[in-house]
């Protein structure tokens, strides 16, 4: 693969990723609720989501999904389902859990899971790289797969990298809004409804 190619590739990822998205909206919330360590370790989750996404994506595991209307309908809900479990338990914290930077290793490793899961529970990821993937191989480099396989851990590093500056900047925000005791006490309210909008966008979000 050459250069040019794949740097063409880099381009478009990160503007993909950049966009308004339930991935990086959830690391937002995560970051600005709790700290930066919190959104970096929902991201690590939700890259290791997306090295399923990857790897269905390669195998063509994707495209059984694609065009099984009742699986894909089924992956959907459940991820939105999740995402309001996740809305509902944010509401009930009651403003406990805010106090920043006492998280246990068991808590980061909570919210690692709730990456994985979130991730790997919205099939949209899957066809996101079934689609976009092909369009950057070159039928003259070598095997499709590899080269999707490369495209694939490229983008998966570079949404890492731009998930922790979110997580970055998302906590430096959360600081100085934790300064009003108002939205102190209400931040599990407004995580809440930040969970509750991403669950919905899944939900009705068109295949």
């Amino acid at each position: 693969m050459d250069f040019t190619s794949l740097l063409s590739f880099l381009g478009v990822a990160v503007l993909l990723t950049l966009m308004p998205g339930p991935d990086i909206l959830f690391v937002l919330a995560q970051s600005m609720s709790q700290n930066r360590k919190a959104g970096i370790a929902t991201a690590l989750g939700l890259c290791t989501g997306l090295l399923v996404h990857i790897t269905a994506a390669v195998a063509g595991i994707s495209a059984l999904i694609y065009q099984s209307a009742l699986a894909f309908t089924i992956v959907k809900y459940a991820g939105a389902a999740y995402l309001l479990y996740l809305a509902w338990k944010a509401f009930q914290e009651k403003g406990v859990g805010l106090s920043i930077d006492k998280q246990s290793a068991l808590a980061y490793r909570a919210l690692y899971k709730k990456g994985i899961i979130m991730n790997v529970l919205n099939p949209k990821v899957s066809l996101f790289f079934l689609a976009l993937l092909p369009q950057f191989v070159n039928n003259g480099a070598g095997s499709a797969p590899w080269q999707m396989l490369l495209l694939g851990i490229v983008f998966l590093i570079q949404a890492f990298v731009i998930f922790s500056l979110v997580s970055w900047f998302a906590d430096k925000l959360g600081h100085l809004l934790m300064r009003s005791s108002f939205i102190k006490n209400q931040m599990h309210r407004i995580k809440g409804v930040l969970l509750a909008l991403i669950g919905l966008q899944v939900a009705f979000s068109k295949n």
